[in-house]
This record gives C-alpha cells, structure tokens and sequence, in this order.
C-alpha cells in the first residue's frame, strides 16, 4: 500500500539516502548477463587476428568443423554472403573544405585483411567453450603480414603504411573551428606568446564486468533476443535492425541486465554482439559469448591518445588574447560510434574553458592506426581539452611572471557575463569560477604552502601544488544541432512513468544504469514531486521492450536529460490529477494545487491525498470519463536546448622524492559545481570514481603498441597500472552549485567532472615540484621512471 500523502521527508531532493540497488549486489544477487546462462546455450569463441596488419590469403575451417561439439563456423565471407551490413560510426564530421571524411567498413568479422592485433576473424560455436577453444586451435589461416603503424604523431608521415586504402596519408578527417585568421592575428599582437607541446596518453577503460553477450531466438515468433552488457541498448538494437542485420525493429528485443561498469566503453556496438545474434537464427540454438580480460584489452574501445601543439597569447596585463590548437587524434583502425564526435565537437568545443579568449581556433586531424579503436572514456574529449588549456595557463604564469591564481582569475568569465557566449559556438547558462576557486584555496590552506614546501625540504623532497579550474559539457547533443553536427539519429530521452492504483509508481526510463545508483535517484525524484513513499518506487530501465525509447546513459546525460523527462511526465501526472481532485472536492481545476503529496483547494482546508487520487483515477465512477480517460500514466519526451556545462576547480598537493622519482600524493580537493545535487552521497561517490581514473591517467595508465609489430605491450594488469587504494589519498569533494538553467532539475551532470578537471592539476604539481630543478616538460603519466630521468636530465651530465 502505498503511503498516501506523507512528504518525502529524509528521501528527497538533496537527501543522501542510501542506495538501495547496493543491497542486492553485496548479497550477491545481482543479475548480470553471464548469470543467464541455460544449459543449452552454445559457447561462442573468436579466433582473433594475431597481426596488427596482414592480409588473409586464406582460411580452412575443415578440421575445426569436425572437432568434438563443435556446431558451426564461420567466417567474414559467411556473414558478407548473407546479407550482414557494416557496423556504422555515429557521426560524420567534415573537412576543412567540406567534404565528409572517410568512413571505412567495419565487417563484423574481417574480410580481406586484419587491422588490429585482436580483430576478429573466425567464429567457432561448440557445446562447450573447451572446445570450442580447442577448435580454435584447428582453424588454418595463411596471413600476408603488411607493415603497421601505430604511433600518433607518425601516421601521417610520407611513409607511413595505409591503414586503409581510401584513407590517403592515413587521414580520417582534417577539421576545424573556429577562426585561425583571427586567432593568429590575436598572437601576432600579443605581448607573450606562451607554446607547448602535449601528449594525452591513451587509456584502456577496464571496468570490472568484461563485455559479454546472450543471443537467442524464439522458434515459434522468430524474435531475437539478445542480452548485452550495455550502456545504451536501444542504440544497439537500431544500429542492428537498421544497419547490420537488416531486421525488422519489433523482431529484435535488446537487454541490458545489471551492467559492472561501463566508463563509456559499453556504449557502443561491438562485433560479437552482431555475429552471434545472427549466428543465433543459423543454428537456431542460444548462444553466449563472455571476453576475458585479455580481448577486453586487445578490443574494449579505448580512450583519449591525442598529440597536440598549442600557443596562448597574453598582452602586457596578462589578459588572454587569442589561442590557437593543433591537435592529431588517434581513432584506432576503425571508427567507433563516436570516433569522429569525441576529439572534435567534445574537445574543440571546450577550448575556452572558464576564461574570456576572443579569437580560438583549433585543427583537429582525426588519424587511422593499426590499433584498438578509440571512442569515448569517462570525460571523452573534454579532459583532453581541459588538460590543454589548464597546462597552457600554468606555463603562460612561469612566462609571464604572473601568479597562476591571480592569472586565472584575471581572466575567469565573470558570474554576471552568464549567458556567456564563447567564440566556439557554445553558450554558458551559469557558473561561479571565482568561487571555486575560493573555496578550493581555503580548503588546501594555500596561504601555508611555502610552510610545507620548506618542511619538504628539510626531508630533503620535493613538494608541488597545482591547480585546474574548469568547465565541461554535460547532457547529450540537443537534437535542434544533431544535423548540424552530423549525428545519426535523434538525441532527445523519453519517460513513461506508470501510477498504479495503490498510488505506488513505475518508472520506465531509458537511461541506463551501470553503478551511478539511478534506482535511488530516479526514486527520490518521484518521491519529492509526488509526496509519496520513496520505497513506492521502482524503475525499469534496460529492456527495449519494456522502455518506449531511450539513448542510454553517456556524457552524463542520465538525470540532465533521463531525469528531467520523469519530471516532464511526472508534471503531466499532476495536472490530470488535479482534473480528477477538483471533481472529488467539487472544485475548479484552476483552484487546485498539490503540496507535501495532497491535492487540495487553495484558501481551504479540503484536501486529498495522492494515493486517494490515483485509486480513484481506476473507478470510472469518480469522475466524468466523457472528459478525462482513466488511469494515471503519463509518457514524456525531453529533448535538452543547450548543453550542461558542469564546472569546478581541482587543486593537488604532493611530494616526490628526487632519489626515485616516486609521486607521493598529499591532498586532493575537488570543489565543483555539478548544478542542482539530488543525492549528495552519490555525487560524492561518482566525483571520487572519476578522480580516482584522473589519478591513473596522470601518473600510472598507458596503452602501449609496440612500433614495428603493433602488438599490444600493456595488454594485462601486469603490464597496466590502474590505482589501488593505497595510492589514493583522502578524496576531498566539495560542491558549490549554481543550478542549470533550461533543464527542470537545475542539474548539470556529474559523473565525469573528476576525470576531467583533476589530471592537469596532478601534472601542474608534478610541475612545479620539478621546476626549480629546471624540469619544465613532462608527459603523463608521470611515472617515477619518467620522474626520475626528468631529474636526471635536467641536471645534466654527472
């Protein structure tokens, strides 16, 4: 029975309840897709390419097919002969000169040639995954091996191997923003002229669960279902009915169950998903397929790799006058969904950061390589492009001779300039950096620093600080820029949210949880706006059957967008609520309001609860049906005006130990503005999970290839660090908010404000440790090898 007319109390809007999906998980109770296994499923196994370039002579799958339990093989050319599509990019962006880029197929399975080290090339189906893995071994495939390359900044050298043959030089795309004209204008005028040259190293994104995925199809309706670990299924099923497999859409049904992370490489739709849902219709068996962490290196979308030159120019009074970024983006082999978007429409975009720059202009060249595919990773685009400008103004202070604080809040855009335009197309509805700033600074006690400094040094350490103010975008593309920007496919989130007769309420939402605790959240949203109990809620999410439409969870978009469509549909449950209390209470409509979870007439004491309500909008004799239809479900779309722009300021303080190079992190503070905070617990936890990955990419992650082979170096937790707890110190998260402006929640997003605020403030303390050493570049990560041979090269020979 639901609680009928009780306020939310200690569960509503900015209360830290306790996530209650957590009760589940620790009890082990979760239902993950490898928990679905029946044992009839057939066990699909991958013969992968062990080539980062070759050309297949040949393939015999002779011997396999007669291995013990094997069922089927197959190979590129069956899935090519029956009619299976490539696997699309989600966006086109264009060149300098207009013309769209190159966009090469994407075979499920590899037909012709191999491009990765890890691409897939055969599939073998078996009773067991022994044998299938057994059968593997039998498969005879003759390669032609061709030459590779896989450095960034190489592959657009003159002799540089082709990736693809319709990509001359290697190049995807060559594109810009902004006006160079002008901001070299602005740079010849400047009285400082501040360069630098970056690497963002490249990430894998290791969430805990490995990809997997469960095909099956119903013999008596020819439906397919297919149980994937996904971000965003309702993606996944459009690119497979309507791109890939050619199926009609109410013949496919996409679940995604409890998902063990994502961090952005869930999102997309991968080979194995596609090969055996078809798979599944040929042997018309069940067929499931888990990667171990060894394919889930060698083919998990992986994230960032950008080589960028970038020049500041300052006038006498250390005011920004104009900026100009040249930056060469590594997009792997093939192009992911968001390949294209991520290293030009989510970085360029954000090169203004928090500061007043009139003249920006960036070129991004977007490159194929014979690695990985490279898409979105927690922040995707918007840590590279924080991590360029934070560094620039770290550099343009030691130049300048201006202190960096006072340097940037001489530059800050100001709290009454929102709505700010910048000169990259974007439009900031609100924010206050001067006041992160502030509060950061009280907070790392940044007036007794030199104290510490010198105390460091009587230990003979060396002790830095540094600081990143910045903002980011949030929130998913709003659909009225989709054309312009050349995605595919509409970008708006829907909600349905069902009331049933005891007043207790359904939500059905297509965002997609994978730890963010959206059953809480969703909850207390429900819980606050209608009054009623917070345990009366429960959300459906995942199930393309069960959700009417959605884009999934990425960019943190879940409750900017996700949210703000409950609450559209949750207003739509009041207003026909209030039709129906009018009718009970005799009353206009006009004349009735809704408060603390009770319908009531204004200026009177006749009120009744929502519960009450809802059990009445079910008896057609409590109100004329001829004008209102029964029941009080509501469907709602919400397509967002404008990005959320997420902001904040990070500062680190740590000590290295100039005899090993070893990093020792002090404090981290976070102090960032996430806009309106549902469940401070949560933010909380959410911003750590996103610092916690600052702190491996900007002192311990690197995805490695080998030069001349291609092959993957780091492809184990042997050979890639990842933080550990012992590394990490106390996370100190703070939160200022100046809520959003177009969207009914005043949330801005916070899922990724920590990977994307926090790595240039590590390199800025690194940084400032070194420098009087005369160290004055280094690259993340900032290892204690590479710490240490800093040192050692900036004091020269011994």
């Amino acid at each position: 029975m639901a609680n009928e007319g009780k306020a939310p109390g200690p569960f509503g809007i900015g209360k830290s309840v306790k996530r209650r999906e957590d009760i589940r998980f620790v009890q082990g109770r979760g239902c993950y897709v490898d928990d679905l296994a029946q044992p009839d499923d057939l066990h699909a196994y991958f013969v992968r390419s062990m080539h980062a370039h070759a050309r297949i002579v040949s393939i015999d799958v002779s011997s396999a097919m007669s291995a013990p339990s094997v069922r089927a093989v197959f190979t590129g050319r069956d899935l090519d002969a029956a009619g299976v599509g490539s696997i699309p990019c989600g966006w086109v962006v264009r060149n300098r000169d207009g013309t769209p880029m190159v966009e090469p197929p994407h075979p499920p399975l590899c037909i012709g040639r191999v491009r990765h080290v890890g691409d897939p090339v055969v599939l073998i189906l078996a009773d067991t995954l022994l044998d299938a893995k057994d059968a593997a071994d039998l498969v005879q495939i003759e390669y032609e091996p061709l030459p590779v390359v896989v450095v960034t900044s190489r592959a657009s050298d003159p002799d540089a191997p082709l990736v693809w043959d319709q990509a001359p030089g290697n190049l995807c795309a060559d594109w810009e923003l902004g006006d160079r004209r002008e901001a070299d204008a602005a740079l010849a005028r400047a009285a400082h002229v501040v360069e630098i040259d970056l690497v963002n190293n490249r990430l894998c994104a290791n969430p805990m669960e490995p990809r997997a995925a469960r095909a099956q199809r119903d013999r008596s309706t020819g439906r397919y279902t297919l149980h994937t670990t996904s971000q965003n299924p309702h993606t996944i099923k459009s690119m497979l009915c309507g791109s890939v497999l050619h199926l009609p859409d109410d013949t496919l049904r996409v679940i995604a169950p409890d998902v063990g992370g994502g961090f952005g490489t869930k999102i997309f739709l991968y080979p194995e998903e596609a090969v055996i849902t078809w798979a599944a219709g040929r042997v018309d068996r069940p067929i499931r397929w888990n990667g171990d962490r060894s394919e889930s290196f060698l083919t998990d979308a992986q994230g960032r790799d950008h080589v960028t030159h970038a020049r500041l120019g300052l006038d006498a009074e250390g005011r920004f006058l104009g900026l100009t970024v040249d930056t060469i983006a590594n997009v792997g082999a093939y192009l992911s969904q968001g390949a294209a978007a991520i290293p030009t429409y989510y970085y360029a975009q954000l090169l203004s950061g928090v500061y007043r720059i009139p003249a920006i202009y960036c070129n991004v060249r977007i490159v194929f390589t014979n690695t990985a595919p490279v898409d979105a990773y927690r922040g995707a685009g918007r840590p590279e492009a924080s991590y360029v400008l934070e560094r620039l103004v770290d550099e343009a202070a030691v130049v300048t001779g201006i202190d960096r604080i006072e340097l940037r809040r001489r530059n800050f855009i100001p709290p009454e300039a929102f709505p700010y335009q910048t000169p990259l197309g974007l439009t900031y509805d609100s924010g206050d950096h001067h006041s992160t700033l502030s509060i950061a600074l009280v907070a790392i006690d940044y007036e007794n620093f030199a104290k510490r400094r010198a105390e460091s040094e009587r230990r003979s350490k060396l002790r830095g600080l540094g600081i990143s103010t910045y903002v980011e975008i949030a929130g998913g593309v709003p659909s009225r820029i989709v054309a312009e920007l050349g995605a595919r496919g509409p970008r708006f989130e829907a909600a349905e949210v069902r009331v049933h007769p005891s007043g207790a309420v359904t939500v059905y939402c297509g965002t997609h949880s994978q730890g963010q605790g959206h059953e809480t959240t969703f909850a207390q949203i429900v819980s606050d706006r209608l009054g009623i109990d917070f345990n009366d809620v429960t959300l459906i999410q995942g199930d393309t059957d069960q959700v009417r439409y959605g884009r999934g969870t990425a960019a943190s978009r879940s409750l900017v967008v996700g949210g703000s469509a409950v609450v559209r549909a949750l207003d739509k449950i009041i207003a026909k609520g209030s039709r129906i209390a009018a009718h009970v209470l005799e009353a206009s409509a006009v004349d009735i309001e809704f408060r603390d979870g009770k319908f009531g007439v204004m200026g009177t004491d006749r009120r009744i609860a929502f519960a009450e309500v809802a059990r009445r909008a079910y008896n057609a004799s409590d109100f004329p049906v001829d004008e209102i239809e029964p029941g009080l479900d509501e469907i709602a779309f919400y397509d967002p005006a404008n990005w959320s722009y997420p902001g904040g300021c990070h500062v680190c303080e740590l000590e290295i130990d100039p005899e090993t190079g070893v990093v020792t992190l002090d404090r981290i503070i976070a102090v960032d503005d996430v806009g309106t905070v549902i469940n401070p617990m949560i933010v909380e936890g959410q911003i750590q999970g996103g610092l916690a990955q600052a702190v491996g990419q900007a002192l311990m992650e690197n995805c490695v290839y080998e030069g001349d082979s291609g092959q993957l170096l780091s492809g184990s937790f042997m050979d890639y660090a990842m933080p550990r707890a012992s590394d990490l110190p106390a996370l100190e998260v703070m939160t200022h908010e100046t809520p959003c402006t177009h969207n009914p929640l005043g949330a801005k997003g916070c899922a990724e404000v920590g990977s994307v605020g926090l790595p240039p403030a590590i390199m800025n303390a690194v940084l400032d440790a070194l420098r009087p050493l005369g160290v004055r570049k280094l690259d993340m990560p900032a290892t204690s090898e590479r710490v240490w041979r800093a040192i050692r090269a900036a004091a020269g020979p011994a």
